[in-house]
């Protein structure tokens, strides 16, 4: 028996809950991670002018955020003429990401990319909503035995990752698809940010 369609009712009743659940995130956002979004900044405005770069990873849509914020940082974000930010997605090479999947296990994908592409004084941006994915908590552990400075965007409690990083940020909300839509604009944020504060304000 085919679904009936939902009324167009009950369909405008969802959109506005789902809007207006992702706006109450954003506002715990800025409510309770402002300092710890501007401490980010911090750390990754140093690695760079230090002529560090920026590692990210990530799964599912986390490697989408990964592979989203690198590409602001090595391209642009604002319509502006700059030089290109060192930011690498390690979520990208279906090769690597399949050859460690089969010969050293899924969990070490992103601990192996770390170790042929991390040095000490790179940042690692681990991005995690539940921050007990594996793979992302050994690839924090490989950063930090490399000198590498750990940054995680984390959701719920935080996870394992939390103890673990350097620094975190971690999304007030214990849902997934509001976590992540918390963590890609702290992606933004951060990005904007990095171009004012090293190219400074456009005219």
């Amino acid at each position: 028996m085919a679904h009936l369609p939902l009324t167009i009712l009950i369909r405008e009743s969802f959109i506005q809950d789902e809007l207006k659940a992702s706006s109450e995130t954003k506002l715990k956002i800025l409510n309770e991670c402002t300092s710890q979004i501007s401490k980010a900044m911090d750390l990754l405005v140093n690695a760079l002018n230090n002529k560090k770069k920026i590692l990210l990873c990530g799964n599912g849509g986390s490697a989408a955020d990964s592979q989203h914020i690198a590409t602001e940082l090595v391209i642009r974000m604002l319509p502006r003429e700059r030089a290109a930010i060192p930011a690498i997605a390690l979520t990208t090479d279906s090769s690597i990401l399949t050859a460690g999947a089969n010969d050293i296990g899924f969990e070490n994908v992103f601990a192996r990319s770390v170790e042929a592409l991390g040095n000490a004084g790179d940042i690692l941006i681990a991005i995690t909503t539940s921050g007990n994915s594996p793979n992302i908590l050994k690839a924090i552990e490989k950063a930090k035995s490399k000198g590498m400075v750990t940054i995680g965007l984390l959701g719920k409690d935080g996870g394992k990752a939390k103890p673990l990083c350097d620094h975190s940020i971690v999304v007030p909300s214990n849902d997934t698809q509001r976590i992540q839509e918390g963590h890609i604009t702290i992606g933004h944020i951060l990005c904007g940010l990095i171009e004012r504060e090293m190219f400074g304000e456009m005219k």
